[in-house]
């Protein structure tokens, strides 16, 4: 192995790869491979251990301890670099699994070079440590009296229940799913999170003491009032639920469908059946359009080809990023640069600046999308806007189409309208710099709040409303003693 001092210098960045295309989609295993034992090392080796680690304070929505995990893992002290990584991160396999490592936006390293392959080490932190059996239930040596009612078993969810719990406080997650998880167990495909690694954590949290309440929808099979009043703060972190519609002719025929939905049915196989609507959205043998060029329309691209689909096509409306960092994008901002999503490491025929114009059907099922190329310049106001380009129209012939194209709120939660909780202008539910809603208690957390983002970004703001509800019911226990 090279110096470490010199590594980031002589070692040349490198990631331990993928499954081969034609095994991976035969399966729905994870598609990335682990580093090898003495890759890991010469890749930690190139961790600059910066006087100002920017991937730490800058880059990691959980401020990670980044360089002090990297030199441990290179040394394969993996106990020590446990306990770093999880005194931040409370589901690291979460984040080892789905970050699209904002750290690595950040590295020093990345200045004159390529960026330490952050993410992949920190998921070798934490295979070994499950390998070692070094991540064990921990209950609290003191269980406090309050309790607090967690409705939503996603990621702000799970990590605002783990760090409650271990403050002490009694915590039960609600959940109108079968089984917990949110997004990471009914969103996010196995290929890209295998449902084991959800199983696993979720049966630690239990064996910590976190109830889970399944099958139990807060507002219709129980009362907000009900779980007002017998919890002493509850923390809603029900996501961002309501997607984006397309709003051209054509839409409301058989064979169109929301990503979510679709994602969530091969899911749900391991669990149960599929009803004939959700039947109906197989992709075997089907030619499917998927309409958004983010994560979750490549998880539909990678989905519909393990479905057997004959064809995938996908089409996102806005321009194809640029290969490199421009220098309107500087270091340490995030680089806005093209990426290979997991799915669309598949085949599939992916076009930038297409927008869909109306689809055409037959017999009331979708046959055919018809589509342009655009240009995007500035309105009126300054604000770009799409623009056809004349000429550049065309035709796929398609018999499914999947709209991935994002999400505008949290939509209909049956809790905030029963207590009647102020929205801002967005129709998000509103809450103050503690995280708190209009009634007192009552907090939000994660997509809810913030948006449809990125999973570390939710975990993030789970792990901080559970610091805001501990210093509340503190608070509220000081100013009733005194």
């Amino acid at each position: 192995m090279s110096n470490r001092d010199r590594a980031f210098l002589d070692v040349p960045r490198r990631e331990p790869g993928y499954r081969d295309r034609a095994e991976r989609l035969k399966d729905w295993r994870t598609i990335e491979l682990p580093f090898e034992p003495e890759a890991l090392r010469e890749q930690a080796a190139r961790c600059m251990d910066c006087g100002i680690p920017f991937c730490h304070g800058y880059g990691c929505p959980l401020e990670n301890l980044i360089p002090e995990f990297n030199a441990l893992a290179c040394r394969g002290r993996w106990s020590e670099a446990w306990d770093i990584l999880s005194s931040t991160d409370p589901l690291a396999e979460f984040t080892a699994a789905l970050c699209p490592a904002l750290c690595e936006g950040s590295c020093v390293a990345g200045l004159g070079g390529e960026p330490v392959a952050i993410r992949q080490i920190e998921r070798m932190v934490v295979e070994q440590a499950f390998r070692l059996g070094l991540v064990k239930p921990c209950p609290p040596a003191v269980r406090r009296k309050e309790a607090v009612a967690i409705v939503g078993s996603g990621p702000a969810g799970l990590a605002a229940a783990w760090r409650l719990n271990r403050k002490g406080y009694r915590v039960t997650v609600f959940d109108m799913a079968p089984k917990p998880g949110g997004i990471l167990r009914y969103g996010i495909p196995d290929f890209k999170l295998e449902k084991n690694v959800v199983d696993r954590r979720i049966r630690i949290m239990m064996d910590e003491g976190i109830e889970f309440e399944n099958g139990v929808e807060v507002g219709r099979d129980v009362s907000a009032r009900y779980v007002r009043d017998r919890f002493d703060a509850t923390v809603l972190t029900g996501g961002a639920r309501e997607p984006r519609d397309l709003t051209a002719p054509g839409r409301d025929l058989n064979g169109v469908h929301f990503a979510m939905p679709y994602l969530a049915q091969q899911n749900r196989r391991a669990d149960s059946a599929l009803d004939p609507d959700e039947a109906a959205m197989v992709a075997r043998d089907r030619s499917v359009a998927v309409i958004g060029g983010g994560d979750t329309g490549s998880d539909c691209v990678g989905t519909a080809l393990r479905q057997g689909a004959r064809r995938v096509y996908q089409f996102e409306i806005m321009p194809k990023p640029p290969s490199q960092r421009l220098p309107e994008n500087p270091w340490p901002e995030w680089p806005i640069v093209l990426r290979e999503a997991a799915g669309c490491r598949e085949i599939c025929e992916r076009r930038w600046s297409v927008m869909t114009r109306r689809l055409e059907g037959r017999d009331g099922r979708v046959s055919r999308l018809h589509a342009c190329e655009v240009e995007w310049k500035p309105d009126a106001s300054g604000r770009p806007v799409p623009r056809e380009i004349a000429g550049s129209d065309f035709t796929v012939d398609v018999d499914m189409v999947l709209l991935a194209m994002g999400f505008t709120g949290p939509g209909r939660n049956r809790y905030a309208e029963e207590l009647g909780l102020e929205r801002d202008q967005r129709g998000f539910i509103s809450r103050d710099e503690s995280r708190m809603t209009s009634e007192s208690g009552v907090f939000i957390a994660g997509d809810m709040a913030l948006g449809a983002s990125l999973v570390v970004k939710a975990l993030a703001d789970g792990a901080r409303v559970a610091q805001c509800v501990d210093a509340y019911l503190r608070g509220k226990n000081a100013a009733a003693a005194g």
